[in-house]
């Protein structure tokens, strides 16, 4: 089965609630915070579920706040994470099919349906193999070992 982390802040808690809610009966879900809607700083959660997905302690993972720009910024700091803020099921499947992402990110608006199109989208797309998207992506990692 495939295990899914899935982390936000405190505005994407209701909406983090509802998708687990809706998922975790096709996936394992682990789910790292936050655990209400008070007030918490994002980047703490961004980082415990980076990790997750750095570690492959999970397949994937799926960060919410309030814009998703944040957690998606957070995400991407840990080595390894290619975490993606979308808008819709497009630009999901683009950034499996070109960029590998690991994390999918959005924002605390999006409607309960439009994500779950957008989880189901992350998730049953591949990654295309394509040299031109490797090579972009080995550079990537190239430069983070450098860091």
């Amino acid at each position: 089965m495939i295990k899914i982390g899935i982390a936000s802040d405190h505005r994407g808690y209701t909406l983090k609630e509802q998708i687990i809610d809706k998922i975790a009966n096709q996936y394992e879900i682990i789910d790292c915070g936050t655990t209400s809607i008070e007030s918490v700083d994002y980047p703490d959660y961004a980082f415990k579920l980076g990790n997750l997905v750095a570690d492959k302690d999970v397949d994937f993972g799926i960060a919410i706040c309030g814009s998703g720009i944040g957690i998606s910024i957070a995400c991407n700091k840990v080595k390894g994470i290619r975490c993606a803020k979308v808008s819709n099921e497009k630009e999901a499947q683009v950034t499996r099919n070109d960029n590998d992402a690991n994390i999918v990110a959005f924002s605390s608006n999006t409607q309960l349906e439009e994500a779950l199109k957008i989880i189901n989208t992350f998730i049953n797309t591949p990654f295309s193999n394509e040299p031109r998207h490797q090579k972009r992506i080995d550079k990537i990692k190239e430069y983070e070992e450098q860091a």
